[in-house]
């Protein structure tokens, strides 16, 4: 099963998200969050790093980056793991395939005809509303 990563990143001060536009398809025209392939003998926290560096110029310096869920789409055979982190200074873009734009956080990220994703996105901003960044070890007690 193929996996994939998707990389939520909010400035400093939370008010803003990262958001490439796909300039082909699937969803060519559309807002979709930052991400890309897990290499094989690649861990899933140096996939994200690495793919966040290739399209958009930051580092791990800027920003810690926490795994907050995943989705598994059998009927593609593939899955893709979701993280989020606010950078910790301002940094200048650098844009790989896909123009970057910052937008707000309160925007509808439901809204299908700007965002890609059928909704996943609006539902992955609004699990970091209610839930916060860090990451959350649940135990079975």
């Amino acid at each position: 099963m193929q996996g994939y990563n998707c990389i939520m990143v909010y400035n400093q001060n939370s008010r803003k998200l990262l958001f490439c536009k796909r300039t082909k398809d699937p969803y060519k025209g559309l807002y979709n969050l930052v991400g890309g392939k897990i290499e094989s003998g690649e861990s899933s926290s140096e996939a994200a790093y690495r793919e966040l560096m290739e399209e958009t110029g930051i580092d791990r310096v800027h920003i810690q980056l926490h795994h907050m869920m995943d989705f598994t789409y059998y009927n593609q055979d593939c899955y893709v793991e979701v993280y989020v982190g606010n950078l910790t200074s301002e940094i200048v873009l650098r844009e790989e395939a896909h123009p970057l734009e910052w937008l707000d956080a309160d925007e509808n990220f439901f809204d299908c005809s700007r965002f890609a994703g059928e909704g996943n996105i609006g539902h992955m901003v609004e699990q970091v509303k209610y839930f916060g960044k860090e990451e959350h070890i649940c135990q079975n007690g």
